[in-house]
């Protein structure tokens, strides 16, 4: 299915890993600006309301589909930023054969 423009009408800010000193010269994990992108953020997927248990505690996890013009230099090491809700990356999916479009699948809450 060809890609509507229209339909791109989100931003996301995907982050990358980045490595860092704290100020006792210790190294630090962070997270750091790759890109901004314009995205179609299509509704939480079934699993929106799956509960799970998880260490003796109740977790939920929400899936989202983000659509974004054709690319590969995203990756699933990268973290993905919409509405202030910061997820992981569960999967990209680039449209090889007709470079119109990439799906990455975005997952919000403890897994």
């Amino acid at each position: 299915m060809p890609l509507n423009p229209g339909r791109l009408n989100r931003r996301v800010t995907f982050l990358q890993r980045s490595a860092s000193q704290d100020g006792a010269g210790q190294p630090v994990e962070t997270w750091t600006t790759y890109a901004t992108r314009w995205a179609d953020v299509r509704s939480p997927s079934g699993s929106a309301a799956a509960e799970q248990l998880a260490a003796d505690r109740e977790t939920s996890t929400v899936a989202y589909s983000v659509r974004l013009r054709y690319c590969t230099d995203i990756t699933n090491a990268m973290r993905a930023q919409i509405d202030g809700i910061t997820m992981d990356i569960a999967q990209v999916i680039p449209d090889r054969a007709g470079r119109e479009h990439t799906d990455v699948v975005c997952v919000a809450g403890a897994v």
